[in-house]
């Protein structure tokens, strides 16, 4: 098997991320269709009422992190996951028939959003760190890379079938999260590599703690943290590009989304042949993510924008992968479940705060910025770490176009574990 896909020999693994590509269809069905109820048909192409969505999806990542990451280390993965699997098909299931019974109002949409954000907050770093239990430490990196990829490939699948019927895409969500139950039921507890379980009080303060001492994974959590609040808003940029910037309907929305998770797939299967993924390979894609979303926020037409969503995407989801597996790989086991909630909550936690002010945005400047804020946000971020790293960490950022064009990080580090996230 080509080393693109070595994480695949692993059977439990294997399952699983058969039963998650189902799963991950149905999350892009159900997040286009949802988007489009509330532009469509309980607002009138309202970005601020869309922000209000999206930042209620995602405050629990922000509020539960410490909690969520103390489950994940306290309980056995792979029950968590039922849990929050069954929570997560009820609130979609109860979505699905507002909207197909035309008895959906905002107020539900609101409520069902805050839901799901709970369900996923402690879904979330229970999952990211359950692939470090399947697959050996070696595969880690191309498990986490397979896991972006399979997401993405959703992405291909699922904004398109979404983009026919609203009601229909949420309930057929709903019957998507029994192929992840389904895997984990299958799965061999024998074959698994628990970490050891965290007990006591105090777990909270420890995970915060070990972060805090860790300016390699504080760095990289700052980075994500600019990305995922101005940079990753794609549910609202793309909605407000393709409705009022460019007056198209619900299947070139969808559409949109197809054709980023290209570049986004393209990167997944590009980053799961690497092993060992390094700073300079965080900091290249973030360069690359500021130019891409400068040119999508000019683009003239809706073609052309399409088309620049496909870097945007390859960019976007390089630095995303680089980083996930960069702080698994660097975490001890009995902590992974605590870092992770808080690496999501920072990621995803920055939604709640970025959302609303990209909506607004939106109405008050235009789409075209609701894109251009983060390519701005971004490359202030880039300069920051760039002088930070050379004043504090004696690191040297250079580009060389030589031969292969490719970022250089010239280190002798203070701390040993720059030294180690920037060879």
């Amino acid at each position: 098997m080509s080393p693109t896909f070595s994480a695949l020999h692993v059977r439990n693994y294997r399952i699983y991320a058969a039963g998650a590509f189902v799963s991950n269809i149905g999350t892009w069905m159900g997040r286009v269709a949802q988007d489009w109820l509330v532009l469509t048909v309980l607002t009138q192409h309202s970005s601020a009422a869309l922000g209000i969505v999206t930042g209620l999806q995602f405050l629990p990542f922000l509020v539960l992190a410490p909690w969520a990451g103390m489950i994940a280390d306290r309980f056995p993965k792979r029950r968590t996951l039922l849990v929050t699997q069954v929570a997560l098909a009820l609130s979609s299931l109860l979505l699905g028939v507002l909207a197909v019974t035309n008895t959906a109002e905002l107020w539900m949409v609101y409520a069902i959003a805050l839901f799901t954000g709970v369900a996923t907050a402690v879904d979330n770093p229970a999952r990211q760190s359950f692939v470090s239990e399947m697959v050996p430490r070696d595969r880690l990196a191309n498990a986490v890379a397979l896991n972006s990829a399979s997401f993405n490939a959703g992405r291909l699948i699922g904004p398109g079938i979404a983009g026919f019927n609203t009601g229909v895409a949420l309930l057929l969500n709903t019957l998507t999260f029994v192929a992840v139950l389904v895997a984990l039921a299958l799965l061999r507890p024998r074959e698994l590599r628990p970490a050891p379980v965290t007990r006591g009080r105090g777990a909270i303060k420890d995970g915060v703690r070990y972060v805090r001492n860790r300016p390699d994974l504080m760095l990289v959590m700052a980075l994500v943290f600019v990305l995922g609040t101005f940079g990753m808003n794609f549910q609202i940029t793309t909605a407000l590009m393709a409705t009022k910037e460019f007056g198209k309907g619900p299947q070139e929305y969808g559409l949109l989304g197809s054709v980023m998770a290209i570049g986004s797939l393209t990167a997944a299967l590009l980053s799961a042949r690497r092993a060992n993924p390094r700073l300079r390979h965080l900091l290249g894609a973030l360069v690359g993510f500021v130019g891409a979303t400068a040119a999508a926020s000019l683009a003239p037409s809706y073609l052309l924008f399409a088309l620049s969503l496909v870097p945007v995407g390859l960019f976007a989801l390089t630095a995303l992968t680089t980083a996930n597996a960069m702080v698994q790989l660097r975490v001890e086991p009995y902590m992974r479940g605590r870092v992770m909630a808080l690496y999501m909550a920072i990621f995803m936690g920055g939604t709640p705060v970025g959302a609303p002010i990209i909506g607004w945005i939106g109405d008050v400047w235009g789409p075209r910025w609701t894109i251009a804020i983060g390519t701005v946000a971004v490359g202030l971020a880039l300069v920051g770490v760039s002088l930070w790293l050379s004043r504090h960490e004696n690191v040297r950022v250079s580009y060389e176009s030589q031969r292969r064009p490719r970022f250089r990080v010239t280190t002798a580090p203070v701390s040993e574990a720059f030294a180690e996230a920037a060879r």
